[in-house]
């Protein structure tokens, strides 16, 4: 594994497991494969959550200290918590448990790793929105509603919806940025039966979340899940719940009408707009003031929602 060191932390950029075959490099984690003959079973996935971070679609060259362990933390947490109401991927978070070719990049695979089924992804990504923010907010200035579905007059930025929306998107590679799309797209990508199962799934999810949340102290305004086929079986997949997929925000300084604190990344994206980056590479370089800050803000968020720490 290359780990880089920020004074005293230890900051994983990229992981290189030279046994394992890289499956895919994602903005944030590493994905390798494992077959059925070095798993002993079928094939899985390992996945690595490094401490890179993006905003607007483009990797910093500088990382978060432990944002990885971090979002490892708080997606296996919610993982947890919503197994009644669908299934996961996870089959192992503790490095002793993987299979034996694993066994020798236990130290580095601790605490930000886990091994899981390999699903067959949908096209879409399910996003939750229960409060007008981000490129909501956008689209409601612009139509007066959020992919196809029509919002009251007058709401102002930040103000609780009615009730919570599922407003899809496409899954952008490369850089590129996704797209909000209709629910009936979403259904013409996936199936009609399949999207209302994500939809309906993810309504539920975000509910359950947002009711634990608000009992801490967080608003959770919007979210992304993300679902495969395991098996035949639907299985929510990748993260959940985390500062990197979700807007959390400090409920005792919520005020509609503007933009609000959050712990999540969404400091760093004010900090790019505040010094009018084009959102597009290089990225520019943050100072650590931000770099800490955000680390603070993901930190705060892990202890708040599930009461652990690094």
């Amino acid at each position: 594994m290359v780990s880089d060191n920020i004074g005293k932390e230890g900051v994983v950029r990229q992981t290189r497991l030279g046994d394992l075959k890289l499956y895919k490099r994602g903005k944030v984690r590493d994905v390798y494969e494992l077959s059925a003959s070095e798993s002993g079973r079928e094939s899985m996935l390992l996945i690595v959550a490094s401490d890179r971070i993006s905003a607007f679609d483009v990797v910093m060259d500088d990382p978060i200290p432990d944002k990885g362990k971090i979002l490892t933390k708080m997606s296996l947490f919610w993982f947890k918590q919503m197994e009644d109401i669908v299934k996961n991927h996870v089959i192992a978070s503790d490095p002793r448990d993987y299979p034996e070719i694993c066994h020798q990049y236990e130290d580095q695979l601790r605490d930000r790793s886990m091994l899981v089924k390999k699903a067959k992804p949908l096209p879409v990504e399910c996003i939750v929105r229960g409060y007008l923010a981000g490129s909501g907010w956008k689209d409601y200035k612009e139509t007066g509603m959020i992919c196809g579905i029509r919002l009251p007059e007058g709401m102002k930025e930040s103000q609780e919806l009615p009730d919570p929306i599922f407003t899809p998107s496409t899954k952008a590679e490369g850089g590129l940025h996704d797209q909000n799309i209709s629910f009936e797209e979403a259904a013409k990508l996936v199936g009609r039966d399949t999207a209302e199962a994500i939809r309906d799934l993810s309504l539920k999810i975000y509910e359950k979340g947002r009711r634990y949340a608000a009992e801490r102290g967080i608003i959770i305004a919007d979210t992304k899940f993300e679902f495969g086929f395991v098996d035949g079986a639907l299985v929510l997949i990748d993260e959940i719940l985390t500062p990197d997929s979700s807007r959390f925000w400090p409920a005792d300084e919520y005020q509609p009408g503007r933009s609000q604190k959050s712990f999540d990344k969404q400091f760093l994206r004010d900090y790019l707009l505040s010094i009018k980056w084009p959102k597009k590479p290089p990225p520019p370089k943050l100072p650590p003031d931000i770099i800490n800050k955000t680390r603070e803000k993901y930190m705060e968020a892990l202890a708040r929602l599930t009461g652990q720490s690094i």
